[in-house]
């Protein structure tokens, strides 16, 4: 049924899905978007391991929400985190006490570590899920290393091993990167450490690594993660992290002072009312036009959303996926406000990629995720993030960097942040 005046849409979280709604929205001049984020830029979770491990520079990650949507005068941007939401009314009310009520919502707030109650895991374990976080474990690596670097003769055991939770795309990537550029760093830069003393272990629950992947992906990868200098823990989680340490739940423990946590993610949402039916880790059930469940002008979508594919399994939570969701969702309203009958969210499934180190990638292309390894898979994985940046002059910096740091073997972006 079409919507009369002009229509107002409020658009929570300015990530990969709520950015990419906006964008579409945006040259639609009858139509008043409001969007609000905690932060004031989008940043761009896939490259943060990147940030990390100081090839890019936190500039190439995050992008302005001002500067994407400059120029669209129906677009107001508001850095406000909304504290919660009244789905009967469709208002959201936000941390600086505003409100803002639209004909229709769109929900995007994406994910926030899932440490699954492991003790010490909150406390003493780094996550990367956000551009703080890479910009903090860059600096622990760093300072690590520097400590290190001024007194060899100080360092413990658990001083040069860095440990990696979580063997999905995130770990693997973090893993087999921090590797390389750890002894490069060694080899080059901090010549009174001993390589040979510094350790990159990878711990994940299930049998293999990158479980999302087909059988052969995974043994690759394996491979690939070893032959890059990572040590391997497979079929074992872990039970306990102290300042110190970790224990596996084979009773091991492996002395360390930097724990990576990349084992998993869970909704991260305002305080909804009336709660809305949720499923895996807390996202909301939606129905195939993307709506909440008994609120047709609500949508979830990207990370918060327990979207469906084909077969009726959850599609995963990923960027490829919740920039079709924000491109599904833009179409859908401007169907309803237009009157015309709308079509139910289809994800074009277009493969699934992941870094292993340098030369060495795994990529499955397409809805039937032709297998592609090795250097060619590297620099489709190059390829396929710089395509999915939101600027183009993000873009041209990040294939700056990317080139810089493979031939000169040079990182651009070791800084300390004190």
């Amino acid at each position: 049924m079409p919507v009369a005046g002009k229509p107002h849409v409020v658009i929570v979280g300015g990530g990969f899905a709520g950015l990419q709604c906006a964008i579409d929205l945006a040259s639609h001049k009858n139509i008043r978007i409001t969007l609000l984020d905690r932060n004031n830029y989008q940043q761009f979770q896939p490259l943060l391991y990147q940030v990390a491990t100081s090839i890019l520079s936190p500039s190439n990650a995050a992008f302005a929400l001002r500067d994407v949507l400059r120029g669209h005068d129906n677009v107001d941007v508001q850095m406000d985190e909304a504290v919660s939401i009244d789905l009967a009314h469709r208002t959201v009310t936000t941390a600086s006490g505003q409100t803002h009520t639209g004909d229709f919502l769109v929900l995007s707030t994406g994910s926030r570590v899932n440490f699954y109650g492991t003790p010490g895991a909150e406390q003493h374990s780094l996550p990367l899920y956000t551009l703080r976080d890479a910009e903090t474990l860059r600096t622990t690596i760093l300072n690590t290393l520097e400590q290190a670097d001024r007194n060899p003769a100080a360092i413990t055991d658990g001083t040069l091993n860095f440990v990696i939770v979580g063997g999905g795309p995130t770990g693997v990537e973090m893993a087999g990167t921090l590797s390389d550029t750890l002894r490069q760093m060694l080899k080059t830069e901090y010549r009174h450490l001993d390589h040979i003393r510094l350790k990159v272990l990878l711990v994940e629950l299930g049998p293999s690594v990158l479980p999302m992947f087909s059988e052969a992906s995974q043994h690759y990868a394996a491979s690939a993660l070893q032959q890059h200098g990572v040590e391997l823990h497979l079929g074992t989680s872990v039970t306990e992290v102290a300042p110190d340490s970790v224990t596996l739940s084979n009773n091991s423990r492996i002395p360390t002072r930097t724990v990576i946590w990349a084992a998993g993610l869970k909704a991260d949402t305002p305080t909804l009312q009336p709660d809305p039916k949720r499923l895996h880790n807390g996202r909301i059930a939606v129905e195939k036009d993307l709506t909440i469940t008994g609120f047709p002008s609500i949508y979830a979508l990207g990370d918060i959303a327990d979207s469906l594919d084909a077969a009726g399994k959850p599609l995963p939570q990923l960027a490829a996926v919740a920039k079709q969701a924000g491109q599904y969702c833009a179409r859908h309203i401007l169907d309803i406000i237009n009157g015309e009958p709308p079509k139910p969210f289809i994800y074009s499934d277009r493969g699934i990629v992941a870094m292993i180190g340098r030369n060495a990638a795994v990529t499955e292309l397409g809805s039937a995720h032709h297998e592609l390894t090795g250097l060619l898979s590297f620099a489709a994985w190059l390829a396929i993030h710089a395509a999915l940046l939101t600027i183009d002059r993000a873009r041209m910096e990040a294939i700056i960097e990317w080139a810089w740091e493979y031939f000169a073997h040079e990182h651009s972006s070791q800084l300390i942040d004190r």
